[in-house]
């Protein structure tokens, strides 16, 4: 095997990128303290060609240099908002046309690998220390987990977000 060149990897640049088709996906994050997680959600966003990311309460905002360190770029081509709270983030969502998937171990839940996505999915990742909110997942119309099988009971948040982004790019794009 030979590693690809990055000038032969075919890439958009951001003029390309903002004008794509999106994935019918939006990120909200639901409090999110770490900007290392906040940038490397932006990354991933931009990988899969997610539509948009709120943030809502404290979660940092770019232009911050510790969100700049993990997204490489990517607060300059994935569309962003912010919030005060979630539940605004989530009114204003549904207003767009979005169902809700609130990403939680909760009962009663949809394992992730069985949940198909809506048309258009806006999937809430919640705070590293308690996860989603509860006055939050009541709004949400599902709530999907990721099933584990170690000794820890979840996932840092960016780790979540870019299995829970693949999984639905993946059943949107290749699983028609």
């Amino acid at each position: 095997m030979i590693k690809t060149p990055n000038e032969q990897l075919t890439r958009l640049n951001n003029e390309q990128f903002k004008q794509a088709d999106k994935t019918p996906l939006l990120i909200i994050l639901d409090n999110i303290r770490s900007h290392h997680n906040v940038g490397s959600v932006f990354r991933t966003a931009d990988a899969f060609l997610v539509e948009a990311i709120y943030l809502c309460g404290y979660t940092p905002q770019p232009p911050h240099r510790d969100i700049q360190k993990t997204a490489l770029g990517a607060t300059d081509t994935v569309a962003w908002k912010y919030f005060a709270t979630t539940l605004e983030a989530i009114e204003f969502a549904k207003q767009q046309g979005y169902k809700v998937a609130a990403i939680e171990q909760v009962e009663p839940k949809i394992e992730l690998q069985n949940f198909i996505p809506y048309a258009k999915t806006a999937v809430v990742f919640g705070s590293e220390v308690g996860g989603v909110d509860e006055e939050v997942l009541k709004q949400a119309d599902a709530c999907i987990e990721i099933p584990q099988f170690g000794t820890k009971h979840s996932l840092n948040i960016s780790v979540c977000a870019g299995v829970v982004l693949w999984d639905l790019f993946s059943k949107l794009n290749f699983r028609k």
